[in-house]
């Protein structure tokens, strides 16, 4: 029907599993899937049979409130009480939540995730739902890191995060998804309670779980992250419990930035990223509209004034950007060139 349209096919693996993907205008694509049976399921995948009967299709899904249909003329067929629930509130499995969650152990961080999108209790969880997350927990260590990392993403930058993630350690599920067995609860719901008006990364805040920099290559190797979220997760970890005790404390955040973009391009977003952490919109905002002064000399300046290129010519510039940073930035070209005639010295006077 689409390839006699015109209409361009992406996704073609989807096809054994009764899915197709047209992009629409080359700009949107939309997965259609005919009613199936899940046949043989290992917690993963499954091998599929394809139905005319909408019920049994209904059955196979994983929350009741994902298992309606809509005809053309808007009728709504509605198996599972799925329109109950959803005015309600209420997020439950289809069915036996055992039988759901082995079916796709995804499906433990679906419930969580639709739970802060429909949820507007904190604190109204099934305890039988729960129970059967707790004894199946350990199939997410079966599941992809980048499934998991696609839903802890959102299940962290949605509603009622704090409470969410007590609940998966209470479930004793974290450990199985790339994340500290005994990760800092508390502070994570701090950050989200001081950072929810700043938009932060979802990175940024599962940063709150983690302790060191074991806990974050072992998140990283788990969930495969970005490099930039990796980034993140490392400079937070390692500059969070760092204290301004002088006037100005926004300078040791200005030093940072200005120094770390000559080797990190990144460095902007880390930044930003640990000020909102922290909570310091002032901070941040003061940061956003001030202007990043630039490096006055470069490695042609010193060569015209006869400094020759050598192998510590890279360290001779760090030295002019470090005595640069120490006049905040003020010294002009003229300053720093005359410093600068010490290295026409040669190699003795290198230290």
């Amino acid at each position: 029907m689409f390839d006699k349209e015109g209409v361009r096919m992406i996704n073609a693996k989807g096809e054994k599993h009764g899915t197709i993907t047209p992009r629409i205008n080359d700009k949107e694509n939309f997965e259609v899937t005919t009613l199936r049976i899940d046949k043989v399921t290992d917690g993963r995948h499954a091998e599929v049979e394809f139905t005319t009967d909408w019920r049994i299709d209904a059955e196979r899904r994983d929350l009741t409130i994902n298992s309606m249909f809509l005809d053309l003329d808007g009728t709504v067929y509605d198996y599972f009480n799925g329109k109950e629930d959803l005015e309600k509130r209420k997020v439950q499995f289809v069915g036996s939540p055992v039988a759901r969650i082995q079916e796709d152990y995804l499906r433990i961080l679906r419930y969580f995730r639709f739970y802060g999108r429909i949820a507007e209790c904190a604190d109204s969880h099934c305890p039988k739902t729960l129970q059967a997350i707790k004894a199946n927990g350990k199939g997410l260590a079966g599941i992809s890191g980048e499934r998991i990392w696609m839903e802890l993403r959102k299940i962290v930058s949605g509603n009622h995060a704090g409470s969410l993630m007590k609940y998966m350690y209470d479930q004793g599920i974290p450990q199985y998804m790339g994340l500290p067995k005994y990760g800092d609860v508390v502070e994570f719901q701090a950050v989200c309670n001081r950072a929810q008006m700043l938009n932060p990364k979802p990175v940024t805040l599962v940063s709150a779980l983690l302790q060191d920099e074991n806990d974050v290559i072992n998140f990283d190797k788990r969930l495969k992250v970005s490099v930039e979220e990796r980034k993140i997760a490392f400079f937070i970890v390692g500059h969070r419990n760092q204290t301004e005790v002088i006037e100005d404390r926004l300078k040791p955040y200005k030093d940072m930035l200005v120094m770390g973009l000559f080797k990190d391009k990144d460095t902007t977003t880390k930044i930003t990223e640990l000020l909102k952490y922290k909570g310091e919109a002032a901070m941040l905002e003061e940061l956003q509209n001030w202007k990043i002064p630039k490096f006055p000399v470069s490695g042609n300046d010193l060569m015209k004034i006869g400094v020759k290129p050598s192998k510590k010519f890279g360290k001779q510039i760090d030295k002019l950007r470090e005595v640069w940073k120490n006049t905040n930035f003020t010294a002009t070209k003229e300053d720093l060139l005359k410093y600068a005639e010490e290295f026409k010295a040669g190699p003795s006077t290198e230290k």
